[in-house]
C-alpha cells in the first residue's frame, strides 16, 4: 500500500507542476499569477508542505527556463507553499490556515525577498522592498479564493478526504458525510 501511496504522490506531484506551467500564463494579470497560487495551496492541502514546496519550485524553474520569467516565478511561490502547508497541518485541516499561509508566505516574504533580488541581482531600478507586495498580496487573495472554494466543494462531497487517504497523507476531514462514505466504501480502503 505504501508503495502505491508513493507512487500516487508522485504522479499527482507531476500532474500538479503540469497544470501549473500551463495554465500559470494563460490565466494571469499582469504582476499577480494567481493560479501558482491556487496550485500551491491545493497541493499544499493534499499532498502537504514539502511536496508543495517541490511543486512550487519546480513550476517556478520551469516557466523561467522556457518562459523566461524572472526570478520572481521561485521567490514569489515557494514561501507561500511550504507555510500554507504546515499552517494546515499545524490547524489539523483549517483551509483558511492554508489560504493565509499562502498569503503570508507570498504575499509579504515572498514580496520582500523578491526586491533584493530583482534590484542588486538583475538591476531593475525604482524598486522599494514593498513594491511586490501589493500585487503578490492580491494575486494570493485571487488564487486562495478560488483554491478555498474548490477544495470546500471537495470537502463537501468527502473527496478530499478520500483523496488524501489513497495518497497515503493525513486526512482531518471528519464530517458526517466522510464517515458514512468511509463506512459504505469500507473494502475500498
Amino acid at each position: 500500500m505504501e508503495k502505491n501511496a508513493k507512487l500516487l504522490r508522485q504522479l499527482v506531484l507531476a500532474m500538479m507542476v503540469s497544470m501549473g506551467v500551463v495554465i500559470s500564463p494563460i490565466l494571469r494579470i499582469e504582476g499577480m499569477c494567481p493560479m501558482a497560487h491556487f496550485i500551491n495551496i491545493v497541493c499544499s492541502v493534499i499532498l502537504g508542505p514539502w511536496y508543495s514546496l517541490l511543486c512550487a519550485a519546480l513550476i517556478g524553474v520551469i516557466r523561467m527556463f522556457f518562459m523566461g520569467i524572472p526570478p520572481l516565478a521561485l521567490t514569489g511561490a515557494v514561501f507561500g507553499a511550504v507555510l500554507s502547508g504546515i499552517l494546515y497541518r499545524v490547524s489539523k485541516g483549517n483551509l483558511i490556515c492554508a489560504i493565509i499561509g499562502e498569503v503570508i508566505g507570498t504575499g509579504i516574504i515572498g514580496a520582500i525577498v523578491s526586491y533584493p533580488i530583482m534590484a542588486f541581482v538583475l538591476g531593475r531600478t525604482g524598486l522599494t522592498w514593498m513594491f511586490y507586495v501589493p500585487s503578490f498580496i492580491m494575486g494570493t487573495l485571487i488564487g486562495g479564493t478560488i483554491a478555498f472554494f474548490f477544495l470546500t466543494a471537495l470537502r463537501r462531497t468527502g473527496m478530499l478526504a478520500k483523496i488524501q487517504r489513497r495518497l497515503g497523507g493525513r486526512v482531518y476531514d471528519k464530517s458526517r458525510n466522510y464517515n458514512k462514505q468511509l463506512i459504505a466504501n469500507k473494502t475500498e480502503y
